[in-house]
This record gives structure tokens, C-alpha cells and sequence, in this order.
């Protein structure tokens, strides 16, 4: 496993190996970030979720290691969860978000959310 967060393992030549597996979701997500000296709140939508982050539709423009909040309820909870994060990557209008500030008692919600979620892994990410 890699050390670093937000690192994989290459198995080949252009394959990488994701450290957590991805699962199935879908649910609004508010991200907000600081643009150009004030806030801005874009609306986004969860496509999968993983321990460790999330992958997000979104329409605009974000540079790689941007730091964001992303605001959110997991379906079937009124808890609204704001989680800073920080973007790893990015393949056209699809985000893939690191969390930083999860606590242990939301990643506990977390992994109970996603055990049974249908897995996302082998979709085009």
C-alpha cells in the first residue's frame, strides 16, 4: 500500500490500484471553495463514495490539490456532514475528493453506510 494519501500503486503501465474500493451512491453535495477573495458554493452530485473520499459531478473548473468543503447528508440520515477535502483528480466533469477532516466517528458511519453498496470499481472513474 502506498504511504501517502491521495498515492496508488501502479500494477502495470498506466493502471493504477486504488488503496480503498469504490461504491456506488448518489446524493446532492454543496462544495464550496474560496474563489478570487470570497466563498462560492457550487451544487454537485455524488456518483461514488469510498473509507476515504468521494467522486463528485461537477460543472467547473478546479486545479488538482484544491482544498474545499463539501457539505452533504449520506441517503436515509438528516445529519449534515461538512468535510474538508481535497481534490486528487479529475477526469472531465467527474471529481474524485480525499477527505481531511473525518472524524472516527463518521468514518465508523461511513464503512456501515457503504458495506452493501453495489461497487464502483470498475467503472471509468
Amino acid at each position: 500500500m502506498s504511504a501517502q494519501p491521495g498515492k496508488a500503486f501502479t500494477s502495470s503501465p498506466g493502471r493504477r490500484l486504488r488503496r480503498y474500493p469504490r461504491y456506488r451512491s448518489s446524493f446532492p453535495v454543496l462544495v464550496t471553495l474560496l474563489a478570487a477573495d470570497r466563498y462560492q458554493s457550487l451544487e454537485a452530485h455524488c456518483k461514488d463514495l469510498s473509507d476515504a473520499g468521494i467522486g463528485v459531478l461537477l460543472a467547473a473548473e478546479l486545479a488538482s490539490g484544491e482544498v474545499v468543503s463539501l457539505s452533504f447528508s449520506l441517503p436515509g440520515s438528516s445529519e449534515t456532514w461538512e468535510i474538508r477535502s481535497v481534490l486528487r483528480h479529475r477526469r472531465g466533469y467527474h471529481y474524485g475528493f480525499e477527505f481531511l477532516s473525518l472524524s472516527r466517528d463518521q468514518g465508523k458511519v461511513l464503512k456501515q453506510h457503504i458495506h452493501g453498496l453495489e461497487r464502483a470499481d470498475f467503472d471509468c472513474s
